[in-house]
């Protein structure tokens, strides 16, 4: 999942980074909204957790503002405890909302909360070949066993898994595993590729390579 992280508390927002980071996902960080709205207009996000007081104003006017065309679900992160501050929120558009200071796993079981109501579904399963993957669970099941997978390598499949037969570029791909501000380069893609298509070798799916092009997951076949 590739995330959007609105916090001008830099302590938090690092330990915040790290721990989603750990779970492989790709994280981008604003300390201010406007520095949102320019990650807004240059990439796509599946989840935005946004901080209610910021420097430049009130997360939740922005949100409120921002509804009309924004459809990301947004979990709001808040000091303020009473009950109309919540309702307040959820009101102006927010899937959910997280009081300060949390657990920090239960915020990941919030966001796999978010993502799963939106996603249509308690369980997000998704047939490949003969194996079913669980992208928010984090599994992947094949013939009675359950495959282990890296974290990076859980976030590869899943951006195959939701585009099968379509063509993904090394720069498509590396804009949804990796932040923006990564120091890393197309070959880090390869490598994952490379480790993914063992994972997965004999469960009827497979990632083709397109020259000149990038890779495109395809079921059945040889």
């Amino acid at each position: 999942m590739r995330y959007l992280l609105v916090e001008d508390n830099r302590e938090l927002a690092d330990a915040i980074l790290g721990r989603l980071a750990l779970d492989g996902h790709a994280v981008d960080h604003a300390a201010s909204l406007a520095e949102a709205e320019d990650w807004l207009a240059t990439a796509g996000y599946d989840l935005i957790l946004l901080d209610v007081m910021l420097p430049d104003g009130d997360g939740r006017d922005f949100l409120a503002r921002s509804r009309a065309h924004l459809e990301t679900p947004v979990i709001m992160l808040t000091a303020r405890s009473q009950v109309s501050d919540r309702v307040g929120a959820l009101d102006m558009g927010a899937d959910d909302y997280i009081t300060k200071p949390f657990d920090f796993s239960e915020l990941e079981a919030r966001c796999r909360a978010v993502l799963r109501r939106r996603g249509g579904a308690a369980r997000n399963q998704i047939a490949l070949g003969e194996a079913l993957f669980d992208p928010l669970a984090g599994t992947l099941g094949h013939a009675g066993r359950t495959v282990e997978l890296r974290n990076r390598e859980l976030r590869l499949l899943e951006v195959f898994a939701r585009h099968p037969g379509q063509i993904l570029s090394k720069t498509q791909l590396m804009d949804r595993l990796f932040a923006q501000d990564a120091d890393v380069t197309e070959n880090a893609i390869e490598v994952y590729v490379g480790r993914l298509r063992r994972r997965i070798d004999g469960m009827g799916v497979r990632i083709e390579t397109v020259r000149g092009l990038g890779y495109r997951m395809e079921t059945g076949g040889p």
